[in-house]
């Protein structure tokens, strides 16, 4: 092998090694993590934006989310090597070694932690760190123990828009974020309980209880998807009630919460695995839009 050879073998193997890191922390849900945020401080910010702190505030939360997910397959790499869905991921087949995995997480987190306090405000920083610290302490450890799992989940996968508001107004009192919370709780509860009842054997098959107990036909999964999605509707009417956002998010909110229920509700009178795709994509589409509505009714107010 020649000289040349041996540098195109060291930079793929580089390449490889940085797209595993990469893979750790969780790109998909950290990217979710920061336009929550985004759109929380821009909420909080009202008529006067800070970019600086805005940029502060991305860079911070970046750290601590992708620490985060980084850390959480670092704990469930053995469960997540009895799955399907996840037995490919870096530490599981071994292209990451769990030490390697457990100190590149941990300082991201803590990285993430103190620029937020230094750069944006210790209140900014206390929130996403409290965060992660329900996510990794309380969420994956419950993820074997009880169905409950779902509703811990959602409250660290709620609080990205709070620290958005933290970092933009250094407190976590105004009615407006935790509005963007009650939106992010109700959404994910029934995100989660369709990818759970999608990979229900894959769960089961690493000990996880994703899914109501005793529930085999469905319909609790069904009841508790039905409460969140409907509960969408007031707090979407809340933002507008408390003039958090005008009337373009209201009407576009309740327009996409009434997609989201149709599809559970189809799920509901079917609730076979294509249905419950149909709703988790259905999930994955409310969301988003919603936070288009949001820029989009922020900034022609403005």
């Amino acid at each position: 092998m020649n000289s040349a050879e041996e540098n195109i073998l060291i930079k793929r193997s580089f390449t490889d090694v940085v797209s595993d890191y990469y893979q750790l922390t969780k790109p998909g849900i950290t990217m979710s993590v920061l336009i929550s945020m985004l759109v929380g401080f821009i909420l909080g910010s009202g008529a006067n934006i800070d970019f600086v702190i805005l940029i502060h505030a991305l860079i911070g939360t970046y750290l601590i989310a992708a620490g985060t997910g980084a850390h959480n397959q670092f704990i469930e790499r053995v469960s997540d090597g009895l799955m399907k869905r996840t037995s490919k991921r870096p530490l599981p087949d071994s292209r990451i070694d769990s030490k390697s995995g457990m100190i590149f997480s941990l300082s991201l987190i803590f990285s993430g932690l103190f620029y937020l306090i230094l750069l944006v405000n210790p209140v900014a920083g206390a929130v996403s760190f409290i965060t992660a610290l329900i996510y990794l302490g309380v969420y994956t450890p419950m993820k074997k123990v009880s169905p409950v799992n779902i509703a811990i989940g959602a409250i660290p996968g709620a609080l990205p828009p709070v620290g958005g508001w933290a970092a933009a107004t250094g407190n976590i009192a105004e009615p407006g974020m935790w509005l963007l919370f009650g939106i992010m709780f109700f959404w994910q509860v029934p995100h989660v309980l369709s990818i759970a009842w999608l990979c229900k054997d894959d769960y089961s098959s690493a000990g996880l209880k994703m899914l109501p107990k005793k529930d085999e036909t469905g319909y609790k999964t069904l009841l508790w998807s039905l409460v969140c999605v409907f509960s969408l509707f007031p707090v979407t009417y809340a933002m507008y009630q408390f003039n958090i956002s005008g009337m373009i998010f209201l009407v576009l909110g309740m327009l996409f919460a009434l997609g989201f229920l149709a599809y559970t509700i189809n799920f509901g009178l079917n609730r076979s695995k294509q249905n419950a795709k149909k709703m988790m994509f259905a999930s994955i589409a409310y969301l988003p839009l919603l936070w288009i509505a949001v820029f989009i009714d922020r900034f022609i107010s403005f």
